[in-house]
């Protein structure tokens, strides 16, 4: 018989993991949203350049993250592995600080998703492990709203600092030694958070990838839509370039950014809410289809209002899909394998990210600016087809 204080203590422990992600986020996003401006001004990298160290990054990311969560099911050690890739995050300022060309971009870039494909999957797990009843979409969206809190605070600091300083490669490096002081912050909640240790009896005996064929049809179906809707979605640098590009300034790209995330941390916790009461296919689907007219905008927008207008449709696309396909994989998941589907669904983004970085480059420079932005509209509006057609039933935890 559950009592009162495990709900108020599983919450305690969500809300903790987010104020991680939040304070991680500040750190990640003061730096994020400058480096393609960094890179193309400072150190005169293209766009091809940039989509092949974004690629590489984001899938080097995806490959980490079925094996640590793996690892989370089979040692039951979470917490000590979302805090190891957490911690890369130091390094990662470290070496942004000593980069002098595009190369020491892509190394700083490569350790920061290093951390990343590291702690996404146990941590993930942990959100799981400690919601009560039927509220993992809340559960999620509370994580993501905090998540997404942090990255607009990073983004807004980002912000507020090149105004003030105004936009050149000291300034660049200010913000680089500013983003240090809340990914410490960040690491000294780690010892508050309560990891999880009753949920399995016993851990996998057989290697996931050796039980694949047990999977359910809906997993498979959301993977395989995943896949695809990840091959025309290309880095978000690709995004601030865009907006670069039709005439907007450094400093009010980065404050769009900033739109973007806020709106998602505000929506993500009713979408969550939505989701647990309504289902998740529908928020799933509209998500994608919402995507691909947001693409089509940023492809075709030739005035700041558009601009304006397809930022703040993205933060409403990222709060319906990012905390509402976790709570999604994660109770569709077989239970001894939570951490291995959560880090799989990652594995298989970043699988795809380096082909779709790759390609929108290679589109925007050979063919048009436009071109990546309907490569990626025309993939998403297949896949949000395919969970039509191919997810059936209503989602119910087991």
């Amino acid at each position: 018989m559950k009592t009162n204080k495990q709900p108020s203590a599983g919450m305690r422990n969500i809300i903790l993991l987010g104020l991680i992600s939040c304070f991680a986020d500040i750190s990640t996003e003061m730096v994020y949203p400058i480096i393609p401006l960094y890179l193309t001004a400072a150190l005169g990298a293209s766009p091809a350049s940039i989509g092949i160290i974004e690629g590489i990054a984001e899938s080097l990311a995806g490959l980490l993250k079925v094996f640590s969560g793996y690892i989370s099911d089979k040692y039951h050690n979470k917490k000590a592995i979302a805090f190891s890739g957490y911690a890369t995050g130091l390094i990662y300022k470290t070496a942004l600080l000593f980069a002098s060309s595009w190369v020491g971009i892509l190394i700083a870039r490569i350790i920061d998703r290093f951390g990343k494909g590291i702690r996404t999957a146990p941590r993930d797990v942990m959100v799981a492990e400690s919601t009560a009843g039927d509220t993992l979409g809340k559960s999620f969206g509370i994580h993501k709203a905090l998540d997404m809190l942090g990255s607009a605070i990073g983004i807004l600091s980002a912000f507020l600092i090149l105004t003030y300083l105004g936009e050149h490669v000291q300034a660049y490096r200010t913000v680089f030694y500013v983003s240090i002081i809340p990914i410490v912050i960040a690491l000294c909640i780690f010892p508050f958070v309560r990891e999880s240790k009753h949920t399995r009896k016993a851990s996998p005996n057989l290697p996931f990838w050796k039980q694949r064929v047990k999977l359910d049809r809906q997993l498979k179906c959301y993977l395989l839509a995943v896949t695809l809707f990840t091959l025309g979605n290309s880095s978000n640098t690709f995004l601030l370039l865009r907006a670069n590009a039709v005439g907007i300034d450094s400093t009010q790209v980065i404050f769009l950014y900033f739109l973007y995330n806020a709106v998602a941390s505000l929506l993500a916790i009713p979408m969550g809410k939505r989701s647990d009461n309504g289902g998740r296919k529908p928020i799933l689907i509209g998500g994608y289809l919402l995507f691909s007219v947001v693409y089509l905008l940023f492809g075709f927008a030739k005035s700041k209002a558009v601009m304006l207008i397809a930022f703040l449709l993205y933060g409403v696309y990222t709060a319906a899909i990012a905390g509402v396909e976790r709570a999604f994989l994660a109770e569709i998941a077989p239970p001894d394998y939570k951490g291995t589907i959560l880090g799989l669904h990652g594995t298989l983004v970043g699988i795809a990210l380096l082909p779709a970085s790759v390609i929108a480059g290679l589109l925007w420079e050979h063919v048009s600016a436009a071109a990546p932005f309907v490569f990626g509209a025309v993939l998403s509006a297949v896949a949000a087809l395919l969970l039509g057609f191919g997810l059936h039933r209503k989602e119910t935890i087991t």
